[in-house]
């Protein structure tokens, strides 16, 4: 099996080449008696109407004791091929979309330009003729073809035979070869196809395809034909004079029926050019429908009299006339094959924008070359705004980078190969020597190539954010924080090897900040030596981290808290863990260690309150695992602190929000509930002295259960019976209300009479009163 093949048919690709019995007797139809010919598949035209595809191996005589040994294992086949089969499974396995023929095309004129242009350093004779170096495209809608011609080398007739008649033979990398020999040259990184199948993606969409060539080597010029389902090809020499070319290669399309209305249209050939091969150095020029105004000489006689030719007077007037012409369809250049130092900022934005479509200018950008094991240039963007629509966002086939194999176009559809998913807002274009032509996704997935190719484009795209946040102007950080912040919270979750690049570009609000953003730089530069770790909260929103609980006894001690307000912020900092040797401590949690804590203090508060701590657990029960006294509280009287494991209040309240969530999984990760309650405060004194003196009270009890419910509230739970809640709260409103200010009874009892008096009063009859009847004159129902 020939090497080139093998890596790149499939299974299904290869079961067609496998021995068979039944095709044993056509090994003489296919192969030429009395010679052998190294492994591999071989188009050859022994004729100029048949050929040949063969797959021989070498075999030395052997002796007759090693033939019987063969024997008695099993009978042996050779291979054989089809050419018709053989060519479907080529095209048809390597190529996934019609379209790219014309990029393997116009990238096959381009080579052959080239090639002259190196001979020609040489041997001047090459461009004697004069003809310019470029690229026509010409498409015939109602002929149905398709004529690329390009001012190349051309072939001779045995090139014609070696590079169009030989399978997976490529001439561009035979003629590489002999400049690495020739030192003299020297190697090109310039040339484009490598493979040497690029030609035959030419029958994905033709029928039949003529090949019109001239090489300045000699001078005659040769017609190669061939049709798709055909195991052969003619070549012969061309002998009509209006079909000579001075140099180079002409091919004729003559598509498929299906084909012929998309393919010979002149808009979408100009499409694909700009999309595919924009960036050809050569310039590529396309037969396309144009319309000017033009001035016209319009005849008109003079009213009232017939005059003669002579005396008609001669107007001119304007119109609108179609013309066909040739257009210039690769006009902007390839910015990342420039040096930075020569580029200015004006043309990146304006490369940018006519390249993604965009109005803005972008925040910033980043043009280098990478060299070493793995070689590539790239241009990357940061935008100006985050997408306009959802859909857009995390979202990986954003076809945002588009890669490129030396200046030609391949794909911009990549599912996270290049980029994570949480950087998939950067756009740029991709420019590397090292990957194959005909590259598709699978190749992508598995090349050791694109894997360096991707670590070092997101570090140079870190780099470029970093730039932005060391800018003295915060201005443009605090855009890019409102469009990509997300994205990076994104990171910290999904890309743990990028975390320490990642975590100094965070931001978020905090208890000393009132509306600027501050980075976990500047929190840990304003610590006190005293703090050893990074406290946060995390809520719904910015008004209730300021207002919670847990913040009083911190507020106090001028400890800085950071509010964690998007729903992502909590798992984002949960899985950074660390920042500079600080723990991240959630404040809402139990076991809050603040530093400075007064232990003989604590434990004559344990004394004196334990009592009233078992009381009220014994009063809510299994509502909660334990109560104690609170270290975090100083206004409040209790807090509700979810325990070390599990669920926050904050992620119990966004998981009970999710559309596909499982409900099983609720009690099972919810945290235990910890009852921390404030000895200071009045209303724990009095319950304390209720729980000594008369435990059993119902108003006691009813205290304890409101307190609860509050907790639950004030603490960023969700009350189980909202509307019990509510009850209880009106009951001790009714207590608290009752008789303070005094009850206006007789001012009610005359309300009340008054309403009765005027419902049971009879009243005067009211008397409606018509108005009278006004006819007009004009009126045609008038008696």
């Amino acid at each position: 099996m020939a090497p080139a093949l093998s890596r790149t048919l499939g299974a299904s690709s290869v079961a067609a080449l496998r021995p068979s019995p039944s095709r044993g007797p056509r090994r003489a139809a296919l192969a030429p008696q009395g010679k052998t010919c190294a492994r591999g598949l071989r188009w050859d035209a022994r004729s100029e109407r048949a050929v040949g595809a063969r797959c021989v191996s070498a075999v030395a005589e052997k002796a007759p004791a090693e033939e019987e040994e063969e024997a008695a294992a099993g009978e042996k086949f050779e291979y054989q091929a089809e050419v018709s089969r053989l060519m479907d499974l080529i095209v048809h396995s390597l190529y996934s979309h019609k379209e790219v023929f014309l990029r393997e095309l116009v990238s096959n004129a381009s080579d052959a330009l080239d090639k002259l242009r190196f001979l020609s350093v040489t041997d001047p004779s090459m461009l004697a003729d004069g003809s310019e170096m470029e690229i026509r495209i010409k498409p015939d809608p109602e002929a149905g073809t398709i004529t690329i011609t390009d001012s190349g080398i051309g072939m001779t007739k045995d090139e014609l035979k070696d590079c169009l008649g030989t399978i997976a033979q490529s001439g561009t990398s035979k003629f590489l070869k002999a400049l690495k020999e020739n030192k003299e040259l020297g190697a090109d990184n310039g040339l484009i196809g490598q493979f040497g199948v690029g030609f035959y993606s030419a029958f994905l969409v033709a029928e039949k395809i003529v090949v019109s060539t001239k090489s300045p080597k000699v001078d005659k010029q040769y017609v190669w034909e061939a049709e798709a389902d055909s195991s052969s090809y003619v070549i012969k020499e061309e002998t009509d004079p209006e079909k000579m070319l001075t140099r180079g290669t002409q091919i004729t399309l003559f598509l498929r029926e299906d084909d012929k209305y998309e393919f010979a249209d002149p808009t979408r050939i100009q499409g694909l050019v700009k999309n595919y091969s924009q960036f050809v150095s050569f310039p590529i020029f396309t037969w396309q429908e144009k319309s000017r105004t033009v001035e016209v000489e319009e005849e008109e006689s003079k009213e009232g009299e017939e005059a003669s030719e002579g005396e008609k007077e001669k107007k001119k007037k304007t119109i609108t006339e179609k013309y066909w012409d040739w257009e210039l369809a690769n006009e902007t250049k390839p910015i990342w094959m420039r040096n930075p130092k020569e580029v200015e900022n004006t043309e990146y934005n304006e490369f940018y924008k006519k390249t993604f479509n965009e109005f803005l200018d972008p925040l910033a950008h980043a043009h280098f070359t990478t060299e070493g094991e793995v070689e590539f240039r790239s241009v990357l963007y940061i935008p100006g705004m985050a997408p306009l629509s959802n859909e857009e966002i995390m979202n990986p086939k954003t076809k945002n980078i588009r890669l490129y194999v030396k200046r030609v176009f391949i794909s911009d559809d990549f599912d996270g190969e290049l980029f994570p998913r949480y950087l998939s807002f950067v756009k740029g274009v991709v420019d590397s020597n090292d990957l194959p032509l005909n590259v598709s996704r699978e190749i992508l997935q598995e090349s050791r190539i694109v894997r360096i190719m991707r670590k070092r484009l997101v570090r140079k795209t870190f780099d470029m954010i970093q730039d932005i946040a060391e800018k003295d102007d915060k201005a443009d950080y605090k855009k890019f924080w409102e469009s990509f912040g997300k994205f990076m919270k994104l990171g910290c979750i999904e890309d743990s090897g990028n975390q320490k690049r990642l975590a100094p570009l965070l931001r978020f609000h905090s208890s000393k900040t009132e509306t600027d953003l501050i980075s976990l730089d500047q929190y840990v530069e304003n610590m006190p030596e005293s703090q050893k770790a990074i406290y946060y909260i995390a809520t719904d929103s910015l008004q209730s981290a300021k207002t919670a609980p847990f913040l009083e006894k911190l507020v106090q001690k001028d400890i800085e808290v950071l509010y964690l307000i998007e729903p992502i912020d909590e798992v984002a900092i949960q899985n950074l863990q660390t920042y500079k040797e600080k723990k991240f401590v959630d404040i809402s949690k139990e076991d809050l260690e603040l530093g400075d804590e007064d232990e003989d203090k604590e434990k004559e508060s344990k004394q004196e309150y334990t009592l009233l701590c078992d009381w009220i657990k014994q009063q809510l029960g299994d509502k909660v695992a334990k109560v104690q006294i609170s270290k975090r509280l100083s206004s409040s009287p209790c807090v509700l602190v979810s325990g070390k494991f599990g669920w926050s209040a904050n992620m119990e309240r966004l998981m009970k929000a999710q559309t596909l969530g499982d409900t099983s999984s609720l009690e099972f990760m919810r945290g235990r509930r910890i009852f921390e309650i404030n000895p200071d405060h009045p209303i724990v004194k009095d319950l304390s002295a209720a729980c000594k003196n008369e435990p059993e009270s119902a108003e006691a009890k009813r205290a304890v259960e409101l307190l609860y419910e509050a907790a639950l509230i004030s603490s960023g739970y969700t009350p189980e019976s909202p509307a019990e809640l509510g009850g209880k709260i009106y009951e001790m409103m009714t207590i608290a209300l009752g008789g303070r200010w005094g009850r206006l009874e007789e001012a009610e009892a005359t309300a009340s009479e008054t309403s009765v008096e005027f419902g049971s009063s009879e009243g005067t009859v009211t008397e409606v009163v018509e108005p009278s009847e006004v006819r007009t004159e004009s009126d045609p129902w008038r008696d």
